[in-house]
């Protein structure tokens, strides 16, 4: 099972803070495109250019594999001043 927890913006655009999908793996862009595929009104969200990833708390890119056990974090960009 993975874990997966939205952030932010994000969470309030998919009304839930965190999802569980169990038998997955896969890459962090095709992550992002089965949840589309699966719940229609994530796909404009969770295909935002901007969308940033993390995997077990660690800055991902598209091409991040996640396996079993694995937290995956989605949250909009952060700036600071």
């Amino acid at each position: 099972m993975i874990k997966i927890l939205f952030f932010a913006s994000l969470r309030e655009q998919l009304g839930t803070a965190e999802y569980k999908l169990e038998n997955y793996s896969g890459s962090v862009s095709e992550l992002r495109t089965y949840l589309g595929e699966q719940f229609p009104d994530w796909q404009a969200p969770l295909q935002a250019a901007d969308l940033q990833a993390a995997v077990n708390r660690e800055m991902a890119v598209a091409s991040t594999r996640i396996a079993d056990g694995d937290e995956v974090a989605f949250f909009p960009p952060v700036t600071g001043g």
